[in-house]
């Protein structure tokens, strides 16, 4: 049995640990993080922020205290500044200036990722917030309190803008949502679904400026408003919400990267250096879609790599079966889901994408209540036919059907063998011939 070494306990690091505590008790786990909190669910800010839900005791799952109970020696408030890996040492100074330096047999970063910080000038503008961390959250949530901030402006209309301008709807401000973009959700939907989020933004109030980026921060002492190409708009907040990038300098030049700084990894979560590993945000994964090694940042994907390389760094060989990037969303009640390859992601990647589409009640018309239209589009590979993927868009939650295509993307399969799926009928779920059914057989 060896000593591991941990670089950063979120997602994928509290999973990387709990594999490791849980099944290989024989191993020395020295877990580092420069935060003071462990496992914050970042996809509860937005509802805690809009008051959603109660607060945020239930968006953590795991501590310092739960952690060290299985037997690890967690350093947290304290910041790797270092990493030898020829020596095997990893050197850390804690929130009081210490050095802490600890050696390794194998080492398993999991730093993750830092919000995109464009050259917009005004960035420091008091006032500006970003959105990561649970302390970020609480910020924003303590600036709303304020009665001075009636008008926010979002930049960014991705997940987390869109669901961040739906939160500060609800507190009842003013909301201007800048994308640069033409529409919102573009990285993950076809213009037929991101046109009906467009709408649903659009009809619960908020302000939307697309293909507008903006290009100043106006202020001093407080943010004053914002400018774009198209003009000036008085803002009293602006929540930066453009992206996210892998956090990844302990390594950068000593392990091998993607062209945007992940550290590249195997399936086994293996570096270009032996006995180290990279998990979470600051990893690639495996694109199942592209058939490649891509940068998709997300927690379930952060999950697995942390269960994968717990396994590996303990002697038991597996990998990692590849993702699809399946993900999901649901504004003002309006959900949306999607895996795999846009259109034009398709493109991008060399494909000739089609696309076969239905849309009709989730279940048959005589059900009165609870039976919302569905709207889906399969997207597949003109020439091999095989399914690249998938987005589906209700008030019904229809998120779980979002799963097979995911699995059908994994397994390469095409297309046809969806158009005789045996897919069961009955009044209370669907319709006999269901949204699924005739998406796929309207394939050409």
């Amino acid at each position: 049995m060896g000593k591991i070494v941990l670089i950063g306990a979120n997602h994928a690091g509290t999973a990387a640990a709990d594999t490791i505590l849980d099944n290989y008790r024989g191993n020395d786990l020295v877990i580092f993080d420069s935060n003071n909190n462990i496992s914050y669910l970042g996809c509860g800010t937005a509802l805690y922020i809009g008051k959603q839900i109660d607060g945020t005791d239930g968006l953590f799952y795991s501590s310092k205290e739960k952690l060290e109970a299985k037997g690890a020696k967690v350093y947290m408030e304290s910041e790797v500044s270092r990493v030898d890996f020829d020596a095997k040492k990893v050197c850390a100074a804690d929130k009081n200036g210490r050095e802490i330096v600890e050696n390794y047999e194998k080492l398993i970063i999991a730093t993750g990722s830092l919000p995109i910080t464009p050259p917009i000038k005004g960035l420091d503008t008091p006032n500006v917030a970003y959105v990561k961390r649970f302390q970020d959250g609480q910020r924003i949530n303590a600036l709303l309190d304020r009665a001075d901030i009636k008008t926010v402006a979002v930049v960014g209309a991705g997940y987390i803008g869109v669901e961040l301008a739906e939160a500060v709807q609800r507190r009842g401000r003013e909301i201007l949502l800048f994308e640069e973009a033409a529409t919102s959700l573009s990285t993950y939907y076809d213009d037929w679904f991101t046109g009906d989020m467009d709408k649903t933004l659009a009809d619960n109030g908020i302000k939307l400026h697309f293909g507008e980026p903006v290009q100043e921060i106006e202020g001093g002492d407080k943010v004053r408003g914002v400018v774009t190409g198209k003009g000036k708009y008085q803002a009293d907040m602006v929540i930066m919400a453009i992206g996210f990038r892998p956090n990844s300098a302990l390594g950068r030049d000593s392990l091998e990267t993607l062209p945007n700084g992940a550290y590249k990894v195997s399936k086994k979560q293996e570096t270009s250096k032996r006995d180290v590993y990279a998990i979470g945000d600051c990893a690639s994964v495996f694109s199942n879609a592209v058939e490649q090694s891509a940068y998709i940042a997300l927690a379930t994907n952060a999950v697995r790599s942390g269960i994968v390389a717990g396994h590996n760094v303990c002697g038991t060989p597996i990998e990692s079966a590849g993702v699809q990037g399946s993900n999901g969303i649901c504004i003002f009640g309006y959900k949306m889901v999607s895996t795999g390859l846009n259109t034009e992601a398709a493109k991008k990647a060399g494909y000739n994408p089609v696309c076969a589409q239905f849309e009709d009640l989730q279940k048959p018309a005589f059900i009165r209540k609870d039976n919302h239209k569905v709207k889906i589009r399969i997207i597949y590979d003109r020439d091999s036919r095989r399914i690249l993927g998938a987005q589906m868009a209700s008030y019904q939650d229809i998120s779980m059907g979002i799963h097979m295509f995911s699995l059908a993307i994994e397994e390469k399969l095409t297309i046809d063998k969806l158009a005789l799926l045996d897919i069961f009928f009955l009044p209370h779920f669907n319709q006999p011939y269901n949204y699924i059914t005739m998406a796929a057989l309207s394939a050409v």
